[in-house]
């Protein structure tokens, strides 16, 4: 009789929630540690950056629970998502609607350890995370709802601090919705042939051959509202020379993407970098705050 190696269930959930990839859950936590950080000057309450670091990891997991559970008859068709446990049936339905409703449940009592706006905030975030995966199918960049998802990272947080919304905040808001447009499209590209043969809707594909162009406004985009917000907020030195870094890292990508035929590896190796770039800016705020 041959032996089967079964995966335990607490690794298959382990890989629904995609925490064997932390670059997914890092990507989001970082405009959330940007607008806590920005807002308290550098200086944020250690118990408040923890609720913001966990409620991240908790809206993420039940971002990818959702997102599996729209894609799971989609994502046997794609040769990067086949594996995922819903997709792959070696975790069932129930079994993923439970977990979603955990995680969504956890970050539920995070957001309400913070102030009335934020948590109001954090309640509007939930119908946009709920929906976006369905929005692949409807409209023509779903990356923008993804984006719009994402800034509510940075809505939540700077609120928990100051429990108000300024100009200032909304540039972040902008800089964190254009970044996320252009490391999304970036990611996309992976997946473009796969997505046109089954008939979502990316970024990518509606960008076409202009995609490489596209990233490049989204991240200079991103530059601007940066360089806005760092005048706007008197930060120091420290910010300026991580932003130079980071636009060069932006601008290297944008002419690697211009390579014709890039192997696919390339556009994850490059969404990696963007967490990288994520954490050189986020010290350049710390430091530049102070």
């Amino acid at each position: 009789m041959l032996e089967t190696n079964q995966e335990p269930i607490w690794l298959t959930i382990f890989r629904l929630l995609r925490w064997h990839k932390p670059e997914g859950r890092l990507i989001l936590m970082i405009p959330a540690l940007w607008a806590v950080f920005l807002a308290a000057a550098g200086k944020p309450p250690l118990p408040l950056v923890g609720v913001i670091v966990l409620g991240t990891l908790a809206t993420s997991a039940a971002g990818c629970v959702v997102n599996d559970l729209w894609d799971r008859d989609i994502d046997p068709e794609v040769e990067r998502t086949r594996d995922r446990p819903l997709a792959s049936r070696t975790l069932s339905i129930k079994v993923g609607i439970a977990v979603g409703i955990i995680s969504l449940f956890c970050a539920a009592i995070l957001a309400y350890y913070l102030n009335p706006l934020s948590f109001w905030l954090s309640v509007a975030a939930v119908p946009v995370i709920l929906l976006y995966p369905g929005a692949k199918r409807v409209f023509p960049v779903p990356q923008l709802v993804l984006s719009i998802a994402w800034g509510f990272a940075v809505l939540i947080s700077w609120s928990a601090v100051t429990q108000n919304i300024s100009q200032a905040t909304w540039l972040l808001w902008g800089a964190t919705l254009l970044w996320t447009l252009g490391f999304d499209t970036v990611y996309a590209m992976s997946d473009r042939e796969d997505d046109r043969r089954i008939g979502v809707n990316s970024s990518a594909l509606f960008f076409g051959d202009y995609a490489p162009l596209a990233i490049g406004i989204f991240f200079l985009g991103t530059i601007i509202c940066l360089t806005w917000l760092g005048v706007a907020i008197h930060l120091h030195l420290a910010f300026w020379i991580t932003l130079g870094i980071a636009s060069v890292g932006w601008i290297w990508q944008v002419l690697l993407l211009r390579q014709p035929q890039l192997p696919n590896p390339a556009y994850g190796e490059m969404f990696r970098q963007n967490v990288w770039i994520g954490f050189i800016v986020l010290a350049g705020m710390i430091f530049g705050s102070l």
